[in-house]
């Protein structure tokens, strides 16, 4: 019996709130990047994004579209399902794994989140206009590979 590939699941969101504010969040090791985090074994998209969110910003959220998806085809492989969200309800609340969450605008979001990776992502999302769209990348060194 053949080994099957495995690839890691992650959802992301770029959340805004009613004045059309953005949902960061600051991670120990990678900086801000959008809320984002791994499916675990047995759950859905929209709710692993809607617990992962709630999880790491004290929020939850409405009306979750897939927007993008990303492939890292690096090892160790992933699958990234980026979403566009509308806040529901909450206030934010740092976690261990974020401890700082903030509103903040496009222009704050595109200066403070520095991460390659992170920052294509949150470029990609942020021009969808209602037609999913695939991405490659790897990684060492980091290229965008379609």
């Amino acid at each position: 019996m053949t080994e099957q590939p495995k690839h890691v699941l992650v959802t992301s969101g770029l959340v805004r709130n009613d004045e059309g504010q953005l949902l960061l969040v600051k991670h120990r090791l990678r900086g801000w990047e959008l809320p984002q985090g791994r499916v675990e074994e047995g759950e859905g998209l929209v709710f692993a994004l809607s617990r992962e969110i709630l999880e790491e910003t004290g929020v939850t959220v409405s009306h979750a579209r897939l927007a993008v998806i990303w492939s890292k085809v690096s090892h160790p492989a992933a699958v990234i399902f980026c979403f566009v969200a509308r806040y529901a309800s909450g206030s934010l609340q740092p976690s261990d794994e974020t401890p700082e969450v903030i509103w903040c605008s496009d222009a704050d979001a595109k200066r403070l989140v520095s991460h390659p990776v992170n920052r294509d992502r949150m470029a990609s999302v942020f021009t969808y206009a209602g037609t999913l769209r695939l991405h490659s990348y790897a990684t060492g060194p980091y290229r965008v590979l379609s």
